[in-house]
Parts: structure tokens; sequence; C-alpha cells
């Protein structure tokens, strides 16, 4: 191959899925990011060397070796190190020719007989490259973390104009590309490129390891299964969603193993943290049931009460039941997309509930539920995100009676950017506290949150940003929530 006269490194580099001994290890050699085949050949794979050391100063180096980049998978790296220290610090980076790429910081995951002091997690979603800044990340690289949990909307799938919307790009415009909703892989390709152009995301994911997993913007708004917003035909649905599942999968830190076939990809898996805490990470949009009356904020009826429906599947349920049953960890955690406690809009008894949520699939959170009190799970922690809010809710056993059990809590984050700015008190915020005796906080800023967990308490930190749509916004703690070990339910710190 003809020496590279360009970077290729402009879109940086990642890691993620931390096993004890273990972690991936990703870039994207790109040195035209928004051109398809990023300027490099169509065929066969770019060599590129990497380290691993024990330093930033890569004195004491660990591992090191060369690795493909294939552009049958879009000059992408998914590098698995193995043989690493648990509970380990490293840096890593890469080097093709005379370039070298940004240089990495990740974690391993402590020794599965550990007991950690503590372990700490950022929860961030929904990145709408053109509705804000992604300020909330340039501050998540600054916090003390073992990982984040990104659990969806990564990308967005809408048109995007010259002046990249909100960010108003005036003296170096957009492509008109990007100008077009995404169909096929090289636009799916090339709207990863875009966010991760972003610097602040891309300082994000050089400070720390991310568990991902997508909601429904990765491929289309709202889909179900094979069923899409708009009810396309099944083949062309398909079609589109293998498109958008062998570009997630080439743009994020996964594993070999979780490579998608066609329009299929196994994104469910589990992690531990010792035995402090166990990382379930769901896929709530693959195998979902499609929703019920139509989608939207409807009335709890025939349909969505079914007993039949999921959001889950089946298989994805009883791997998740089997896997809190058989869990000896001090916190279950479960990350994943949409909000899993009810949320009513209206104080009546009867009052419309999200079908794209939990509430629009009763039959699936009630045997979840049923799970966790059959198993004696006392410390249950849901992460959440989508709706471009905050929340801090109790999870009951029995969301009719305000009287009944609490199983754990519900931490909902906000968007990075997506919905612009927002405010802190929207319009429905007196409402939906009154609907809602479980919803403990409510915020409708953009930012992220840090969940923090010790032998007894868990700590969420709600961060909000200043504002998004203009670049440098201020970070803070709007609100501080903790919940006890074996006494699940949040109170304000």
């Amino acid at each position: 191959m003809t020496p590279l006269t360009e970077n290729p490194f402009t879109l940086g580099v990642a890691s993620g899925d931390c096993l004890p001994d273990s972690v991936v290890l990703w870039t994207r050699l790109a040195p035209r990011p928004y051109e398809p085949g990023n300027g490099l050949p169509a065929e066969g794979a770019v060599d590129v060397q990497w380290e691993l050391a024990c330093d930033e100063s890569f004195r004491r180096l660990r591992q090191s070796g060369t690795v493909p980049a294939p552009a049958a998978d879009n000059h992408t790296v998914h590098l698995e190190v193995r043989g690493l220290d648990p509970g380990g610090v490293y840096w890593y980076r890469f080097r093709v020719g005379r370039w070298i790429s940004p240089v990495g910081r990740t974690r391993t995951a402590p020794a599965a007989d550990a007991v950690p002091d503590g372990v700490g997690f950022a929860v961030v979603s929904c990145m709408q490259y053109d509705e804000g800044y992604y300020t909330a990340l340039g501050h998540l690289a600054r916090e003390d973390l073992d990982a984040v949990l990104c659990i969806g909307d990564y990308i967005y799938e809408n048109a995007i104009n010259a002046q990249a919307g909100a960010r108003q790009y005036t003296d170096d415009p957009l492509p008109e590309f990007f100008d077009h909703w995404t169909w096929n892989l090289t636009d799916y390709r090339l709207r990863y490129a875009l966010g991760k152009s972003d610097p602040d995301l891309q300082a994000a994911h050089a400070a720390h390891p991310w568990f991902v997993t997508w909601d429904d913007h990765e491929v289309e708004n709202n889909y179900a299964g094979l069923v899409s917003q708009n009810n396309d035909p099944v083949d062309v649905f398909r079609a589109r969603r293998a498109a958008a599942y062998q570009a997630y999968w080439e743009n994020m830190p996964l594993r070999e193993a979780l490579r998608p076939t066609g329009p299929d990809m196994p994104l469910y898996r589990r992690f531990h943290y010792g035995r402090l805490a166990q990382l379930d990470i769901l896929d709530t949009r693959q195998y979902r049931s499609d929703q019920a009356y139509g989608d939207g904020w409807k009335y709890p009826g025939p349909e969505s009460e079914d007993p039949a429906r999921t959001i889950t599947g089946d298989a994805q349920e009883r791997w998740l039941l089997d896997g809190l049953s058989a869990s000896t960890a001090r916190w279950n955690v479960i990350a994943q997309q949409v909000a899993f406690s009810r949320r009513k809009n209206t104080t009546a008894d009867r009052s419309e509930v999200s079908m794209d949520a939990w509430d629009g699939y009763p039959a699936s959170r009630e045997r979840v539920l049923a799970g966790v009190e059959r198993a004696g799970v006392e410390n249950l922690v849901v992460l959440s995100g989508d709706v471009h809010v905050h929340y801090a809710m109790d999870v009951k056993r029995d969301f009719d009676d305000p009287g009944s059990r609490t199983l754990g809590v519900e931490v909902v984050g906000t968007s990075v950017s997506s919905g612009f700015d927002g405010e802190e008190r929207p319009d429905d915020w007196n409402l939906m506290l009154a609907a809602n005796p479980h919803m403990k906080y409510y915020d409708a800023r953009r930012g992220y949150v840090v969940v923090t967990l010790d032998r007894s308490r868990l700590q969420a930190d709600f961060r909000t940003v200043s504002g998004v749509v203009t670049p440098g916004g201020d970070i803070s703690t709007a609100a501080r929530f903790v919940s006890e070990a074996g006494a699940p339910g949040f109170s304000r710190a």
C-alpha cells in the first residue's frame, strides 16, 4: 500500500466490553472521513500497529502487535487484548506509517471474586448531532469513572443540512451528502463518521471504556423488530436494519462474537464487577412486539395488555431472569433503553402511557418484576434513557399501589444533545410528579448521570450543562439521590 499522506486517525480511539483480563480496543482509519470508503482502498486491509502500556508515556509496554483494518469492515479495528490484570489501568495507541493515534486510557474489570470498594459508571444517551454540541461529553471525559454506559441513540437517522442545524456551521458547511435520511450502509457509515468527528465525543471515548447498546435511532425512530415506523415492506426494512447493524458493529468497541449476520446481531450480554455488581445490558428493539394502538401515548387496553406481548423477546427474557436468579452480586444493574417504571400523564386512575416504553408492554414488566421478587434480588438498579429528561424513580412491585413494596430504583438519564438546551422544569413538571408518586425527580436539561455503587449504597448524581446550542457550556450537579443497600428507594441527598 502507498504510504498515507493524510492523518488516518480523524475519528479517535475507543475501548470497551471490559472483562477482568481483557478489553476491546477500537479505531477507524479515515483520512477522509466524509467520503465513502474513508479515502482508502476499497479492497484488502491496512496493517495497524498497536501498543498497550501500564503508563501514559508508554515506557512500561505491556503488549504490542499488528492488526488488520479490513476494507470490508470500513477500515475499523476491533482488537481483543487478553492476558491483562484484573482491575488494571492501561493506555493504548495505534500507528500507521508515520501517523500515531491519540492515546486512550482503559480499565479492566475486577477479578470475579473481588469486592471492590466501589464502582462508578456514567449513563449517556441520545446524541443528535444537529440539535446541539456534545458539551456534556467533554465534561464526562474529566470524570473519575470505571466505565461509560451508552444506552442508545448514538446517532440519529434524520437529514442534516449544511449548517448542521443548531450548530450553525457557516465557515465550513457539511457536505450535501448528509442532507438525506440514512438508508444504506454508506449512509450509516458516514453518519457515524460525522458523530465521531466531534472532539468531545472523542475525548470521552479516549478517557474511559464504554459498554454500548442501541435504541431506535441507530436504525429508525420507534421501529419494533422488523416493523418499521412507516410500515415499509419487510424485505426493504430488513435490508435497512442489516446495513444499520453492520455500521453499528463497525463503529463500536465490540467483540467479534457480536458481529451481525444480516439483520440479526446478538447485542444483549452480561458483565461483572467482582461481587459488587452484575451488569446486564439489554436490547429492547430487535425482538419486541410492535407497539400497541399505533404507538405514542395511548390509554392501555386489551391490545397493550396482551400477556403474549414482549419488549425483550422470549429468549432474552429467560436469559435475564436466569441471570438474576443465579446472581450473587450486591447490586444487580440492568442497562437498557426505554423507561421501565410506569409514567402516567394525568392524576386520573386511568391515564395514557407511552406505548413505546415498558408501559406499552406491561406483561413483560410484570414477568421481570415477578422474577426479581422470586430471586430475592434486594438491590435492583435499572438504567434507562430515550426520553431526553432526568428521572429518579422507585421501582414498585405494584405501580397501582404507592404503598406496595419497592423492589429497586430506576435512573433515567437525559440526552447529551437531543432536544436542544431543554429546561429545568418543562410544562408538565408538576403534573408528572403528582401523577407518579414513585417519581422523585424530573429535569429536562441536557447532561448525563454518574452512578456510584459501594457495599452500602447507590448514589446517582444528575449532571446538567448550561446549554448545548452554543459550545462551551458549564456542568453542574443538579441533584443527588441515594438508595441504601437492602432498603431500596431513592431519597435526596
